[in-house]
């Protein structure tokens, strides 16, 4: 009986997120009154919009060789102003807006892309490099935009509820679903957890390999690219700090989640539950009363000691 619960906790490291989250919130609901189920709801809330691009940022580190994407922040923001600037408050015009954000984003995860595979720059620096610039495009963009007419679409995306239930919430499991079925059942996702491993050995298999981590880049992208329009829509507009916390957040939520981030293996299930348990340890240190310096502190410390348990067992 101990052997096979080992071996579930090894193979289902999504369960070790879903426990902390468990365990956080009761302990919050026990200590104070000003956490409850509706408090729940906003941390779902929140946990939905950060789960899109920790998804796309879970793609890009799993092909390994210390792969990230560090434009997330940049993206989100530039296609929340593109959001604003393309609005006309129609549904028709938010079709319009979802066509330019997407190709804008997929053209960034492109040149992503390029930068990485074809002149052979880190990821890290090649990634950065591109948020810096894509910092100078958005405040170009924000000097154009007027006022904002949320389109109707928009609007019940981001802010809206089925029953009482976030419409948010519910993009957010059918994008676990979805990434976790293309992870697992399909032959994308093997070649995925091939690159990770050993790109070399998946080269002589006959793995085309710079495509499949070109496309973690381009999908990296594009999901940060919709939830910067989602964003736009749930806040009524645009901020050039908007992005910003999905720097340290998405890759927090990754590797709390359980994704090796030495690449070749990955688990939407456990970004999820990560994404959760980062907003609710926000969430604690925000009832505490500590400053966002100390948060953003506290933040980094859980991530590094996470990396360090994982690096320990990896060397072992």
């Amino acid at each position: 009986m101990a052997e096979r619960l080992s071996l579930f906790m090894r193979t289902n490291r999504w369960i070790w997120p879903f426990l902390g989250v468990l365990i956080l919130w009761i302990i919050l609901a026990s200590l104070t009154a000003r956490f409850s189920l509706h408090s729940l709801s906003g941390v779902a809330i929140s946990a939905s919009f950060l789960l899109l691009p920790a998804l796309g940022q879970m793609l890009v580190i799993t092909t390994g060789k210390g792969n990230i994407d560090l434009s997330i922040p940049g993206v989100v923001t530039l296609s929340a102003y593109l959001s604003v600037y393309t609005a006309t408050g129609s549904n028709t015009g938010f079709v319009v807006t979802l066509a330019v954000v997407s190709l804008i984003a997929g053209l960034i995860g492109l040149c992503n892309a390029i930068l990485v595979l074809l002149l052979r720059i880190p990821a890290m620096i090649a990634t950065l490099a591109t948020g810096y610039i894509l910092a100078t495009a958005t405040l170009i963009v924000n000097s154009q935009i007027g006022l904002f007419t949320r389109p109707p679409a928009l609007g019940f995306l981001a802010a809206g509820r089925i029953f009482g239930f976030p419409v948010i919430c519910v993009l957010a499991l059918v994008a676990v679903a979805a990434t976790a079925l293309l992870l697992s059942r399909s032959a994308y996702g093997r070649k995925l957890f091939a690159v990770g491993q050993s790109a070399e050995a998946a080269y002589l298999t006959g793995i085309r390999v710079a495509p499949i981590i070109a496309s973690t880049f381009v999908a990296s992208s594009v999901v940060s690219g919709l939830t910067g329009v989602l964003l736009s829509g749930y806040a009524g507009g645009a901020f050039l700090e908007m992005g910003t916390p999905y720097l340290l957040q998405s890759v927090g939520a990754v590797v709390l989640g359980g994704t090796l981030i030495a690449g070749g293996s990955a688990t939407a299930l456990g970004t999820l539950f990560g994404g959760m348990l980062l907003v609710m340890i926000v969430t604690t240190m925000q009832i505490a009363g500590l400053p966002p310096g100390a948060q953003d502190i506290l933040q980094g410390i859980v991530v590094i000691s996470v990396l360090s348990v994982a690096g320990t067992k990896m060397r072992r």
